[in-house]
């Protein structure tokens, strides 16, 4: 309550002659109708104090005075009379507590009333129902003083309220500065790893590219080792053929090893005969009805055979064989490989060149070859069985009478 309102007199409803009290008991009353003790309590409950400064100012020409009691102090004492401020006051509380009035409106005795005032301040919403029943007809000069009364007590409660609010305020902001301080940290500390992962990921972004320049390059060199291989390929149209016969070579190469393995194991498994006691001797017939006799030793011996006619081999075979020795055979690069020629000159004991079906090439080489190496070389000029034999006979250097099998040529 403000101090000054103190002195004056309450004034009550019931205190206005009986033509007043009629005119009052059918309409709401006016601000400056009510009694000085209720002005306090409205002007500082129903209006707001930035509001009732900026009306005062307007009022006054812009002359407000010095703090908000000032305000507050003097609207109270406009509103004990009808002047432009108590009216302006009434058309601003008329206006803000519309909605109270009506539903206030509904009320037909004074008990309505205040029971419309009970269940305001059960609610928490006395500023509209404080206004709406100090100005119902019906509100007498008991139910205003009662409203009054806990318009009071509420404001103290509100106060006490307001103080403990304050200490939770206080509370909460020295909260929320301790929680802003972590979330400062927690941020700062965030961005940190924001930044360390967003380098992670760049460097990563930047690997993946080199990787994927290297993988373009990588498969760049082999598009290009395609087309030179082609291009050699295309070059070169028989590569294809000498891969193959270079393959076929070394397989023959390993089996040739494997062949002088088996004759060098079959040479120590077989028992010499004594010195004294000669083999026997191969029995050959020529064709031409003349004999040679002749005792070959060249039993476990290998016997190249190059040149000669191809219709003859097998001739050349049996002749070979019969006298003990092993049969290998060579066309001297006609149809087999020149180059298994030297293999083969290497896996013999014994070499017979048939000069007239063999070429210049393989002639040179066999003569080249047993030269350095001083293998024994038979050179026959005629490629004939009855050559053969005799090839074989001047091998032997040594003549017996002995019976020859004919041979068919």
């Amino acid at each position: 309550m403000c101090d000054k309102d103190q002195s004056l007199p309450v004034i009550s409803n019931c205190a206005h002659a009986g033509t007043e009290t009629a005119a009052l008991a059918s309409r709401r009353r006016r601000l400056w109708e009510l009694s000085h003790t209720c002005h306090c309590p409205l002007v500082g409950v129903g209006l707001p104090l930035g509001y009732l400064r900026k009306l005062v100012g307007k009022m006054t020409g812009g002359r407000v005075l010095a703090d908000d009691y000032e305000v507050h102090v003097g609207a109270v004492t406009e509103c004990g009379a009808r002047n432009r401020l108590s009216e302006a006051l009434q058309k601003e509380l008329e206006r803000r507590y519309a909605p109270v009035i009506l539903r206030f409106r509904g009320a037909k005795s004074t008990e309505q009333v205040a029971e419309l005032w009970r269940t305001a301040v059960a609610n928490g919403d006395v500023s509209g129902a404080f206004w709406a029943g100090l100005t119902h007809p019906r509100c007498d000069a008991e139910l205003e003083e009662q409203m009054c009364r806990d318009l009071h007590m509420i404001q103290h409660q509100a106060g006490a309220c307001v103080r403990a609010d304050m200490g939770k305020f206080t509370a909460l902001q020295e909260e929320n500065a301790r929680l802003a301080h972590e979330l400062a940290k927690l941020q700062q500390r965030s961005q940190a790893m924001l930044m360390e992962k967003t380098g992670e990921l760049e460097r990563q972004e930047a690997l993946l590219l080199r990787t994927r320049a290297e993988s373009i390059g990588k498969d760049s060199l082999i598009d290009g080792l395609r087309l030179e291989l082609a291009q050699l390929q295309a070059a070169v149209p028989a590569l294809e053929s000498r891969t193959r016969l270079v393959e076929r070579l070394a397989q023959m190469d390993e089996r040739e090893k494997e062949l002088r393995q088996q004759i060098a194991d079959l040479k120590q498994a077989q028992p010499r005969p004594a010195a004294a006691v000669p083999p026997p001797a191969a029995k050959l017939e020529v064709p031409t009805g003349g004999k040679l006799k002749m005792p070959i030793r060249l039993v476990d011996q290998s016997v190249l055979c190059v040149g000669g006619r191809s219709g003859n081999v097998a001739t050349y075979r049996a002749l070979i064989e019969r006298v003990g020795a092993q049969f290998a055979h060579h066309d001297g690069g006609l149809e087999d490989n020149a180059n298994l020629l030297d293999s083969s000159l290497a896996a013999a004991d014994l070499v017979i060149c048939q000069t007239g079906c063999i070429s210049h090439s393989a002639y040179w080489r066999v003569k080249d070859y047993c030269k350095r190496t001083g293998k024994r070389c038979v050179f026959i000029d005629n490629p004939s069985i009855s050559s053969l034999a005799r090839g074989l006979q001047e091998v032997s250097g040594e003549m017996e009478p002995a019976a020859l099998d004919a041979i068919e040529p």
